[in-house]
């Protein structure tokens, strides 16, 4: 009787901790209606705004470049509202774009705490760094120990799924703020398209004959990548130690805006890939030639040039634009410092005509 009223009380003890969880689940729903009703609130009081800032700003053109300093003001004001409205879309819900949309649908993707973005960034770096480790490994046992079609075929489909991922994770981290440069997100997309031929190839003579260069490339190509991870990996600590997490914008494949710190260790492997993607092209070329060609010849060569111009032009130009965005910060020091010198010239003039 002693263990039933034992049953009996813990039951009760239970029965009251459940009231309490039924009150804190009212509690979340009702809160999660209130901070979707804000939401909205938010979003559209920012198009409101926005909305009336271009009325007011079409009507300052009426009045030309003027000097007026009152309209100078209300300009910089414009421009400071609109740097205001992207820090608060930071932590709001965004639309998904179209190719998001046919994906997944209307499935709210938007990650609205900093923390959550960062380690989901994180989690990109971490699955790219997974997937390119095996490529690495598979590839290498292709290349001297394994000489099958169907696992070569295996391997082609692993990096199929491997890039699809890679297009919805960037497009996943697009709609979080993340600003990849338009040509990385084509890029993945191309080299989908190239790694589906490459899996539909027949096992013929030009595919024999492109098996060990591609293979070759392909551990190169992994290694790059295992070896970009772990230099992000060093700069995104120290950017962290120095609490500059805001600088922490992707703008190309595994080359980001805040990587200049010891640069010329990456460039030359980056620089490799490409070159190795224009002789893969131009290998390709030639055997398009081949009695036994078949289709795939020519368009994955035409696949490998088209990724090998983007990603050498889009690199170039990141590296052209903060070359000269450098050269812009060190100019207000070199006029400090040629200021400083003609200040000291004058005052020696002024000394010798003394004496």
């Amino acid at each position: 009787m002693s263990s039933l009223q034992s049953v009996i009380a813990e039951w009760e003890e239970l029965e009251t901790e459940f009231k309490e969880l039924e009150e804190n689940h009212k509690n979340y729903v009702s809160k999660v209606d209130e901070v979707k009703n804000l939401q909205a609130k938010c979003v559209n009081g920012i198009a409101h705004q926005r909305y009336r800032m271009k009325q007011v700003a079409d009507n300052l053109k009426k009045y030309g470049k003027s000097n007026d300093q009152e309209i100078a003001s209300l300009y910089q004001t414009i421009e400071e509202r609109k740097t205001q409205f992207r820090e608060f879309e930071d932590v709001l819900p965004h639309k998904n774009g179209i190719y998001l949309s046919i994906v997944l649908g209307q499935v709210n993707v938007s990650l609205l705490s900093k923390k959550d973005k960062y380690l989901y960034k994180q989690d990109y770096e971490k699955f790219k760094l997974i997937v390119s480790t095996i490529s690495m490994v598979l590839a290498f046992c292709l290349l001297f120990f394994i000489s099958s079609r169907y696992l070569d075929a295996a391997y082609h489909f692993l990096l199929v799924w491997y890039y699809c991922t890679l297009t919805i994770r960037e497009s996943i981290l697009i709609v979080n703020g993340s600003r990849i440069k338009g040509w990385w997100v084509a890029h993945h997309f191309v080299s989908t398209v190239c790694t589906g031929v490459l899996l539909i190839w027949p096992d013929g003579v030009t595919y024999r004959l492109f098996r060990q260069q591609f293979m070759i490339f392909s551990v190169y190509l992994s290694f790059v990548q295992v070896l970009q991870f772990y230099y992000q990996s060093g700069c995104l600590y120290r950017l962290r130690a120095l609490g500059e997490r805001h600088n922490m914008d992707i703008t190309v494949e595994g080359f980001q805006s805040w990587m200049w710190k010891g640069l010329s260790f990456i460039l030359p492997f980056l620089f490799g890939g490409y070159i190795f993607q224009f002789y893969n092209a131009y290998t390709l070329y030639h055997l398009a030639f081949h009695p036994q060609s078949e289709l795939q010849v020519p368009v994955v060569c035409f696949m490998f040039f088209v990724l090998a111009s983007g990603n050498a032009w889009t690199t170039l130009l990141v590296i052209r634009e903060k070359l000269k965005s450098r050269l812009q910060e060190s100019k207000p020091k070199l006029f400090r410092m040629k200021s400083k010198y003609k200040f000291n010239w004058n005052n020696n003039k002024e000394t010798t005509k003394v004496l």
